[in-house]
């Protein structure tokens, strides 16, 4: 197996030599960028498994490089943010960013948060392919295949969706029917412990609810539950 191949960009050269280099003695191949267009440009090479991304850069910072990226690609994000800085991550959340680590940050929770979004896509997959028995679900108008953890639209073109999105999907689908509040979403979809104000999970949905929705201002399939939490609804749309 090859080595999970990871971008690390930020401008602060100390803070990225220490990190990518406890990355590498960790089994991964890490490749530098200090700037969002040296980002650009090791993505035309080689698409990465996973990005962390600062957010506070000279010149293009990293919102408006994961702006650009998210155009294009749905390669899973980390975003790094100053540790008051919530604005920073909410935007990031909204703009599709995976996760986030707030700075000063420890290579070793990198590293955990890395491994998670890794693993995330076929651990969820394979969960649900064993419930329901089967590789292709009906969401909706659109289509999950949980084998290659793609989305189709009515037509059969791909809807671009990153690895958190992917797995509150298939949070949805184990637990169909069920109204699931914000703690159990993070925990099932997130792997990782609730934050005071988190939001997170009300902007994913809102970004779902965007993909898999007919009029996502009106949602059909995935309902709010005033004041408990979203519950997955597949009959929710009528064809």
């Amino acid at each position: 197996m090859s080595e999970p191949d990871i971008i690390l960009c930020d401008d602060e050269n100390d803070l990225r030599e220490v990190i990518a280099e406890y990355l590498r003695t960790r089994g991964f191949n890490v490749r530098e960028a200090a700037s969002a267009a040296e980002l650009s440009r090791l993505c035309e090479a080689r698409t990465p498994d996973v990005i962390v991304l600062d957010v506070r850069m000279p010149g293009e910072d990293g919102l408006s490089a994961l702006r650009r990226l998210r155009a294009s690609s749905d390669v899973p994000v980390i975003m790094l943010t100053a540790a008051d800085e919530l604005i920073d991550r909410v935007v990031g959340l909204e703009l599709g960013a995976d996760d986030y680590l707030g700075k000063p940050v420890d290579p070793r929770e990198i590293e955990a948060r890395v491994r998670t979004l890794l693993r995330r896509v076929g651990a969820h997959a394979g969960s649900v392919a064993r419930k329901t028995g089967a590789t292709r679900l009906k969401v909706g108008h659109c289509e999950l295949d949980l084998e290659a953890a793609m989305l189709f639209d009515a037509d059969g073109n791909e809807i671009p969706m990153t690895a958190m999105e992917f797995s509150l999907l298939q949070c949805f689908l184990e637990n169909t029917g069920r109204v699931l509040n914000r703690d159990q979403l993070l925990e099932q979809a997130h792997n990782r412990g609730w934050e005071p104000f988190d939001r997170s999970i009300d902007l994913r949905i809102s970004r779902l609810r965007k993909k898999i929705e007919p009029n996502p201002s009106k949602p059909q399939l995935i309902k709010t539950v005033r004041g408990i939490g979203y519950v997955f609804d597949p009959k929710g749309i009528v064809a």
